[in-house]
Order: C-alpha cells, then structure tokens, then sequence
C-alpha cells in the first residue's frame, strides 16, 4: 500500500506533539517538524524517489536518520519510533496542540491534572468550568477553548486541496489505466479549487463499468466500501477521504460533469433557467420533454441555455451566470501567465537553499525574476536579517546577477510591522531595496480596529510596495486575525501598494473573495510562492487556483508583468 508524502509529513508531525508534550530537546521536535515540511512541500512523492534511488539526505533538513525513517515509512507504512512515543504517550493528546492556546505544558498540565487526553473530553471539562481551576488557565482561556471545540467537533473533516491532490490524482490516474476507460475526471469542489475538499467525486466513461468497479473496489488504499453497484460506487480511503465514482455514458458525461462540480447554488441557477426555456436539466442531459437536446460536453449544456462554458472556478452563483449573459467573464489568470514570483527565502534565515539554487529552480519554471525576501530581525527563530546582514545579502545579489542568465534577483525582505505599525528596519535601509513586503507574524488576537490601524499605518509607509498574507491564516489551524479588509485594500490602492496571495497551501492568503474586491478596487495582486525551498515554486499552481476562485485576470497580478514594467510600477511607489 502505497504511503503518500502528506501521510509521511503527517507521521513526522505527530512525532514532533508528542515528544513536544513529553517536554523533548526543542531542537529534536524542530528537527522533526522541519522534515515534515520539507515532504509535504515535495512535488515528486519519497516512494517514487527511493524507487530512483534518489539520496533523501539532500533534501533540506534530511539527514540519515530522518531519511532512515522515511524509508521505513515509504516500504513498510509504519515508524517504530512512533509506535514507541504512543505507547508512552495517548497519541489523541497530539490533537489538543492543534487549538488556540494549547501548548505543550498546558496539555501536559491536561493531561495529569484532569485525565484529559481527546478533545471531547477537553469540552466536556469546558464546558463545566473545570479548566480555569488549572495553574496558567483562566476563564478567558476556557471561553476560547469552549468556542474552539464546539466549531471543531461540529463539522467533518476536511483536506487541503494540496493535500487531497495527493490522493486524488493517482487514483485517478489507475482508474485512467484500466481498459475500456476513456475518460476519468475529478469534479466537486476539487475541481472549482476550493481551499479545502471534503469528498472526492471522480467521473468516468468506460465501455465495461463492471470492470471500473471492481478496480476501484480493489484499490490498495480502500479501506471501507461503502455502498458499490453497477455504475456507482462509495469507498473510504486509509486517509479518511471519501470517493465517490460513477460511471456515466458517453452522451450525458458533459451534463453529469457540470452536475457533480457544482457548486449546488450555481447548478440552482442554470437549472431554473434551463426551466424558463421549456428545457430540463439533470445530470444526465438536458431534455425537452423526453428528447435529450445536450448533454455530452459542458459546453453544449451551457450552449442550450444560453450561456457561453463558465470555468469551474467561478461556479459559485457569485455573478458568474449575470456575466456569462453579458458577454464579461473574465478571461482567468494561468500559470504559464507568471513572469516572476516576490517572495522567496533561502539559507540565509529559515530557507533551505541558497541564492544560486532557488535562482536556478526558478528559471527551470520558466520565471524571468524572483524576489529573495528573508524575514527581518524580530523573528530571531528564522535567523531575520539586521540592517547589516540585509546589505551583505544586497552585495551578493548584485555579484550573482552579473553571472545569472535568462533571470534576475531583486533585493528585498519581507518586514515585520510592529504592534504599533511601525516597521522592524530603519527606512533608510528599506528604501536601498527593489521590493518591501510587509508581514505580521505575531500580536493576531488585537481588536480590529488596532489591528487594522496598525496595517493602515504600515502601508502608508512610503517604503512598503507589498502586504504579505494580509489575513494571517493558516487553514485548519488558524483563523484570519480580525481585520477591516475592505478598509486595507482601499488604503492600498490610495497608497499605491499592492497585496499579495500567498500561494503556500496552509496559506492561499488572500480569499477568494478578497481577490475579487482588490480587482474591482484596481488593487494589483502579487500570486508569490513563500518558497523557503526549491520545490516550493510549485505552490504557484495552488495560488493560480485561487486567484482564478477570485476572478482575477493576468492584467490584475502584479507579476504577469515583464521585470521592466515591475519595476516602474515599484519605483511609482517610492
């Protein structure tokens, strides 16, 4: 049975909470946290390259040990060391890290004081008032904790699409394989690239849908089959993901496609207005009375209403059908549309390459430039940059561009605004940069007005050309910090700056909707990577699915432009 690398990074994880709770060398759980990253971010699976012989120690932050590990991973699908922390350890105490506030000594204080180890009991124990008994706990930690839970344990769970692409993909691709199968296509909420999926839906068309059951029924990583008939199937994955495969004729493959990829609000829509012209629409076609009139292609079921094909991204009932009549879609950002990415990191603070190499990666993806924007001095754990550092790093930019061919490096950094709004280096050094990014790291649970006066304040900052993940999300895990973004983004376009959609899939910050505000304010977006690695320049395809979700055409991203035209737009700024 195949092991993926968001099974590998989520095993590594769960090594760094558990020893994190036993109170461990924070340098060991480092270590462990950092590998995970490192995997998740891969773009070739580890299975596939120990099966090349690839050396997994070159990998960042892989050594033997880890990379001992991963293979143990890869051939037999489990960790011994693992095994053993959870028999110290509850493994279930590993998921109370995941809420806000919960640290490893509150958990372990959790844990031995009250017995708690799941969070149901840790709710239960909220709810009854028990926990702001405990040293270092208090009512306000409990309200937040109670609030938490209740949005936690009331909703299933869901993967991040880069996460679910993983399992996705590939079984995608078998069921591709199997003989008599012409099409095989992955719709829902996957295929309008939403931040997170849920469920999988896969359509295909087959000659011998029995033949398509039995394949999918007995694909190695099914662990339940939930219900199977002739053309239809549910099954569970070992991951937790559900899939459901139907196996539609030819003739209506178009019409169950549209169907199966929503979202149910627009399908709503054309529904009704396939109705207002004597038609009926369904997953099978689109009938008038018993005649089937389209049904084999989503353009012909657009066609019979009317309407032009509407890209999956936009399907949302968000005003897309309205446009659509107009003749006012808008044509998509793509990825081959990129010329540059404006922000990356590398060895000199928390990256994990070094100026040639992520130069190099970059112009293997066919980039013309790339902004190297290490973090600055106040975040101590990545090693940021003091005014120093950030012009001996500025020299060396300057003698690899003399050698560079076919990209350029632009000097930045990527800026912490201070609680007050002010910025973490003197103004006199930002302003010897191409490129300011500002970012929060910190001080996100403000009120909203402070924290939205302290981003006014920092983008009035003549300096600042570009707002890093302006909500602070992270998804699954942390919530936007409470922010007026209608506000920042009119303060962007008065000022001239821009906001940037960051691509890296814990992130995909801006939202979608956020997207389409900026755009209708003539807000240009910047659609940046964050690569702290070389294969982190793939995250741009997770952003591209974002910025399409926002409407956003090549001409509202800041980096579709040629490095001329960046930086007259850069230099209009100062």
């Amino acid at each position: 049975m195949p092991t993926h690398n968001a099974d590998i990074a989520a095993a590594l994880n769960e090594i760094a909470d558990l020893l994190e709770i036993e109170a461990a060398n924070p340098f060991r759980v480092r270590a462990y946290r950092n590998a995970a990253r490192t995997v998740e971010n891969l773009s070739r699976e580890v299975g596939e390259m120990l099966a090349a012989g690839a050396d997994l120690t070159e990998l960042p932050g892989i050594g033997k040990d880890l990379a001992a590990k991963l293979r143990e991973l890869v051939e037999t699908g489990r960790l011994r060391a693992l095994q053993k922390l959870k028999r110290e350890v509850p493994e279930s105490l590993g998921e109370l890290l995941h809420l806000p506030g919960l640290g490893p000594k509150r958990v372990h204080a959790l844990y031995h004081e009250l017995e708690i180890e799941t969070p149901k009991q840790l709710y239960r124990a909220a709810r009854d008032g028990r926990l702001r008994e405990l040293h270092g706990f208090g009512e306000k930690t409990e309200q937040k904790l109670l609030a938490a839970l209740e949005a936690r344990l009331g909703t299933t769970r869901r993967f991040r699409h880069a996460v679910a692409a993983q399992y996705a993909e590939p079984l995608r691709d078998y069921l591709a394989k199997v003989r008599g199968v012409e099409r095989a296509v992955i719709a829902g909420s996957y295929r309008r690239c939403r931040d997170t999926v849920g469920d999988i839906d896969i359509l295909v068309t087959a000659t011998n849908p029995e033949a398509v059951m039995e394949r999918f029924s007995a694909y190695d990583e099914v662990v339940q089959v939930q219900s199977r008939g002739s053309t239809r199937a549910t099954v569970t994955l070992r991951s937790g993901l559900q899939v459901d495969l139907r196996v539609m004729a030819a003739e209506s493959f178009g019409a169950a496609l549209h169907y199966f990829t929503g979202s149910k609000a627009h399908n709503i829509a054309v529904r009704r207005r396939a109705q207002s012209r004597g038609l009926k629409l369904n997953e099978y076609g689109v009938f008038r009375g018993g005649k089937r009139v389209a049904g084999g292609t989503e353009e012909s079921v657009f066609a019979a209403v009317g309407l032009p094909w509407i890209a999956p991204e936009l399907r949302e009932n968000q005003g897309e059908i309205e446009a659509a009549e107009a003749g006012r879609l808008p044509e998509l950002v793509t990825l081959e549309a990129l010329r540059g990415d404006l922000h990356a990191h590398t060895t000199a603070t928390d990256g994990h390459a070094s100026l040639e190499e992520m130069a190099a990666a970059a112009r293997e993806r066919g980039l013309e430039y790339l902004a190297i924007t290490e973090h600055s001095r106040r975040l101590t754990m990545a090693h940021g940059l003091d005014p120093k550092r950030l012009r001996e790093q500025g020299r060396a930019i300057d003698r690899l561009n003399g050698r560079l061919r076919g990209i350029t490096l632009l000097k930045g950094i990527e800026v912490d605004i201070l609680e007050d709004g002010s910025l973490d280096l003197p103004d006199e050094v930002l302003g010897e940069l191409d490129l300011v990014v500002a970012a929060i790291h910190g001080k996100f649970d403000l009120s909203r007005e402070r924290q939205t006066r302290r981003i006014l304040t920092a983008l009035a900052n003549p300096n600042v050309h570009i707002l890093a993940h302006p909500g602070g999300r992270l998804i699954g895990e942390r919530e936007p910090y409470d922010v007026d973004m209608p506000r920042i983004i009119r303060a962007a376009k008065r000022h001239g700056c821009f906001l940037e959609l960051n691509a890296h899939p814990e992130r995909l910050d801006l939202l979608d909707t956020h997207c389409r505000l900026a755009k209708e304010e003539g807000v240009k977006v910047a659609i940046s990577s964050d690569a702290h690695s070389v294969q982190d320049f793939d995250h741009l395809r997770d952003g591209i699915g974002q910025a399409r979700r926002g409407w956003l055409e090549p001409g509202d991203v800041l980096n579709t432009r040629s490095l001329t035209a960046l930086r007259k737009l850069l230099q209009r700024r100062q």
